[in-house]
C-alpha cells in the first residue's frame, strides 16, 4: 500500500473508535483530547478523518473480485 493509504486507513480507524466510543458511551475523544467540540483543532480532525474517509472511497475501485 501507499503511504497515504495507509495514513488514510489509520485515520479512519480512528475516526470510526471514536464513532463508537460516542455511540456506546456519549464520550467524544476527539473533543477531550483537543478542547471541546467547538475547538478549532477538534474541527480540523474532524475534517481531516472526513477527508480521509472521502479518500477511502478509492480502495473500493482497486478491489477484484476473484472468482
Amino acid at each position: 500500500m501507499k503511504t497515504l493509504d495507509v495514513v488514510a486507513l489509520v485515520l479512519l480507524i480512528v475516526g470510526g473508535l471514536n464513532w463508537l466510543l460516542v455511540g456506546l458511551f456519549q464520550f467524544d475523544l476527539v473533543a477531550a483530547i483537543f478542547g471541546g467540540q467547538a475547538a478549532i483543532l477538534s474541527r480540523i480532525i474532524y475534517v481531516v478523518v472526513g477527508l480521509c474517509a472521502l479518500y477511502c472511497i478509492t480502495f473500493f475501485a482497486k478491489l477484484r473480485v476473484q472468482r
